[in-house]
């Protein structure tokens, strides 16, 4: 993620070459000037994903920062979660096996990786430069309460019911759970951006302990920003599309488990957001960190389950939502792990240390469940 210290009216080259690059490589293919199944095409469409995932972040968060916070966590957060419901959607149409649960296995991956693998980070890197750090219990408990009940409604809650057998929804119920999770999502942004805003505001919002100025960019650099988001975010629609069965079968090529495809996608869309909200930590913006991460992990849940339920129902395709056994100690622990770090108002590198231990914990068990 670029540093806020960059000039905004001179937009780094990779920011606008990799979108363009990437519906350069869409058009020769949907064209016919290129094989699609070539092993050159696919590794270069694989980069530019990539690619093309921290271009959309970037821009983001150059809008994010005209707007100021907390929308533009909210923003960072919502333009993740598109690439991720792009990325789940295309899978989901493949009609590969297993197809049903790249969802579930996506969204918690999601969760995890946020809760326990950046959120660790940012404890772990931010005291050890700065041993105690703060932010508001008020902003980060509504934003774990609220993210904890649409966890165990969507991921939990399927294995418990008696209208269908197995870990999924009837059809009503799914309807009724993506309806409630849309639902709690507005009225938390409500809450986070106008009734109590000031809850997600750090005390000192806009200067780090250094004395650095997060720099507002210009109007024309926001509106160029726009345009190329859009760019960049249709572009991994597409190159997601096209690339969704060759990375199942890489995966499942290298002895890993099909569940580990959820894994990738999660780590993948997550990254550039996650070194955000490491590096807003290392500069004592714990606030900007927590509402980074947290805000993530709660869209990915409210608006991520409502789009997959409503395709779901669509198409009639059986969604299989329920957690197995193992991964549902694994979210349990975490949230209430979660619940002891955000309860004080204050965080050490010990907190951290615990939720990058659950962390490795889930990459193992994902990799030898």
């Amino acid at each position: 993620m670029p540093s806020h210290r960059v000039a905004f009216g001179q937009m780094p080259w990779w920011a606008w070459a990799l979108p363009g690059a990437a519906m350069a490589l869409l058009a020769a293919k949907f064209g016919g000037l290129i094989s699609a199944d070539a092993n050159w095409v696919l590794v270069l469409a694989a980069v530019l994903l990539g690619g093309c995932v921290f271009a959309a972040v970037h821009h983001a968060e150059i809008i994010a920062l005209r707007v100021g916070e907390p929308f533009g966590s909210i923003l960072l957060a919502i333009a993740v979660t598109v690439i991720e419901v792009a990325l789940i959607i295309s899978l989901m149409l493949s009609g590969s096996p297993g197809a049903e649960v790249f969802a579930r296995d996506t969204v918690y991956s999601a969760l995890m990786i946020v809760l326990n693998g950046v959120v660790g980070l940012c404890l772990v890197f931010g005291g050890a430069r700065h041993h105690e750090q703060t932010f508001q219990v008020k902003g980060a408990a509504s934003l774990l309460g609220v993210l904890a009940t649409l966890a165990v409604l969507a991921l939990v809650l399927p294995n418990y019911t008696r209208t269908t057998a197995g870990p999924l929804y009837a059809p009503s119920q799914l309807v009724f759970v993506g309806v409630v999770s849309l639902c709690l999502y507005g009225v938390f942004l409500f809450v986070q951006t106008v009734r109590h805003r000031e809850y997600f505001l750090s005390a000192e919002d806009g200067v780090n302990d250094e004395g650095g100025h997060h720099e507002v960019p210009a109007l024309t650099s926001t509106q160029q920003s726009g345009v190329l988001l859009l760019v960049a975010l249709v572009a991994v629609v597409l190159l997601a599309k096209s690339l969704s069965y060759p990375l199942e079968r890489g995966i499942v090529s290298a002895g890993l488990p099909q569940a580990f495809v959820g894994v990738v996608i999660a780590a993948m869309v997550l990254l550039p957001e996650g070194m955000a909200a490491v590096a807003a930590a290392r500069v004592n913006r714990l606030q900007t960190s927590l509402n980074l991460a947290l805000g993530s992990g709660l869209a990915s849940i409210g608006l991520t389950i409502p789009a997959v339920a409503a395709l779901s129902v669509l198409l009639q395709q059986r969604l299989v939502l329920g957690l197995q056994q193992s991964e549902m100690v694994l979210l349990i622990l975490t949230l209430f792990i979660s619940s002891l770090t955000l309860a004080t108002g204050r965080t050490t590198v010990l907190q951290g240390a615990v939720h990058l231990v659950i962390f490795g914990v889930f990459l193992f068990l994902s990799a030898v469940p």
